[in-house]
């Protein structure tokens, strides 16, 4: 497997090095418009991104560009890749390679990936799922930054699996989240950035390193110490960007931490991460209609430019455009929002709207009738509008997605004011559970899922299997638990990989309490 493997990234590099000089001239000059495609969670096509075929590939990025997107940042999930590859890790690496190529050559884009800055596989634990199914935190590991013996085996294994994408404009490596090393340093961290820019340089020089600074490295090795959250202080911060400063690893950029640079004189290398004004994650897919948050979040830009996120990309399509409206300095009325539905599906924009406002209330009877009418609609010829690549390939699945979450957030009203008003809850929690169980069915995602007031609700039910579950729902405000055998670190990775099962375990959890309710 190694020899086919490492024959394959060989060859791909020097086919990109020979390449790669003349395309970039076509590149976007500009401010950077990106969007995040996060592969963290294994769930079903097209929900996933892990999932995506060329073609789904192909047509999301074509409806992102004509709403004026002109970077695309993957992850590419490197870190959960064991060794020797399985046959779907080698087939994810060919389709990236295949990725980058496409939004180059098709569409113009800039290219980048994320990566996590010490992160790799527990061989053994990743051999055991394919790509598309295996659960991260099942099988990460961290190497400790401070030992040369690791980092070295640690920087192979990481270029190796990069050659084939190495074509790629930008690496952006994270501080955090996941990512840092019990009692780890600021010196280490940057020597790892360092090893990065050496990498990158013998992939194909003229790659740009990426420093995005999130929680702070030795504000997140912190965590991983004592088990207590805190953010990284502008002390730490202010001394990683010193350091890189005076390393100075050309071409590089920074993404935040504005505040941190201008002091340096570093603001014109920094590009906005402006994270969850589409969608946060880990969340439970429902698309979200926060028009403002979202608006706002694509204005609020830095020299180089604004990059948004999303989880589930296919159900967060409103939130999308507005992203796209603030970072191209266009309005955002009721208006463009139906032309925007209306180029998903020619003729449905104004219910298409109606459906994601509702989706933003609490008024369940209007959620119910809208899924009426677009429970109809959706067995009716359907005409794809302009930016029909964002429907990935079914328009009908998006209208029916629609129906899914409308009876779900219907019910999660009914039920929720039924316990508020303290009425029986039996009949609205039997409808809550059984339209959880049809939506999640119908997306697969197992993460986390934290609604506003849904854990007290849920409690007030007083089912003793459902609160086992809640108790295992992670939260970063959480500290230690003295009496445990376990270390800080170990107690955070345990919680981690309990998250990874939490929505089909409460779901079984709400089953059972739901036939035990009289």
């Amino acid at each position: 497997m190694i020899l086919v493997t490492s024959a394959f990234v060989v060859s791909s590099g020097l086919l990109v090095a020979s390449l790669h000089a003349a395309e970039a001239a076509s590149r976007p000059t500009g401010k950077i418009i990106g969007m995040y495609v996060h592969q963290h969670w294994p769930y079903n096509h097209p929900y996933a991104a892990r999932t995506w075929t060329l073609d789904d590939w192909r047509g999301y990025a074509d409806g992102l560009s004509r709403l004026g997107y002109n970077t695309i940042m993957i992850w590419p999930m490197l870190e959960t890749m064991p060794d020797p590859l399985t046959p779907s890790d080698e087939q994810s690496l060919r389709k990236i390679e295949a990725v980058i190529r496409m939004l180059h050559d098709e569409f113009k884009m800039r290219v980048w990936i994320a990566l996590c800055p010490n992160v790799a596989a527990d061989n053994r634990e990743a051999a055991k799922a394919t790509f598309e199914k295996r659960h991260f935190f099942y099988c990460d590991t961290r190497i400790n930054p401070g030992s040369p013996v690791e980092l070295k085996r640690f920087m192979e294994w990481r270029e190796k699996l990069m050659r084939p994408l190495a074509a790629v404009d930008g690496v952006a490596v994270i501080d955090s989240d996941p990512g840092g090393y019990p009692g780890s340093t600021n010196a280490e961290f940057v020597n790892l950035l360092v090893e990065h820019r050496k990498m990158l340089d013998r992939l194909r020089p003229g790659i740009e390193l990426n420093y995005w600074m999130h929680v702070g490295w030795e504000g997140y090795c912190r965590f991983y110490k004592t088990g207590r959250f805190s953010w990284g202080t502008a002390e730490e911060n202010t001394d990683v960007l010193r350091r890189l400063k005076e390393i100075n690893p050309e071409p590089w950029g920074i993404a935040n931490g504005l505040q941190y640079a201008e002091k340096l004189g570093l603001a014109s290398r920094v590009i906005s991460f402006n994270y969850g004004r589409i969608e946060w994650e880990p969340s439970f897919p429902l698309t979200n209609f926060t028009g403002e948050t979202a608006y706002e979040g694509g204005k609020s830009t830095t020299a180089r430019g604004v990059m948004g996120n999303a989880q589930t990309h296919c159900v967060q399509l409103p939130n999308t455009f507005a992203f796209a409206r603030g970072a191209t300095g266009q309005p955002l009325t009721d208006e463009d929002y139906v032309r925007f539905a209306d180029d998903l599906l020619t003729g449905c924009g104004p219910i298409i709207v109606d459906a994601w406002r509702a989706l933003a209330g609490s008024d369940a009877t209007k959620m119910d009738t809208l899924a009426g009418e677009l429970q109809e609609l959706a067995g009716k010829d359907l005409k794809p509008g302009r930016l029909k690549g964002l429907l990935f390939g079914d328009g009908r699945r998006f209208l029916s997605d629609l129906v899914l979450q409308l009876r779900l957030r219907a019910a999660w009203e009914t039920f929720r004011t039924a316990v508020e008003h303290q009425q029986n809850p039996k009949q609205s929690f039997e409808r809550f559970v059984t339209a959880a169980t049809d939506w999640q069915r119908q997306h697969g995602y197992e993460n986390a899922w934290q609604w506003p007031g849904m854990d007290e609700t849920l409690r007030k039910l007083n089912s003793p299997e459902i609160n086992v579950v809640l108790g295992t729902q992670f939260s970063i405000e959480s500290g230690p638990d003295p009496a445990s055998a376990l270390s800080p670190f170990e107690q955070l990775q345990k919680r981690f990989r309990e998250t990874e099962t939490y929505v089909t375990r409460l779901l079984e959890a709400m089953k059972t309490a739901s036939k035990a309710m009289k």
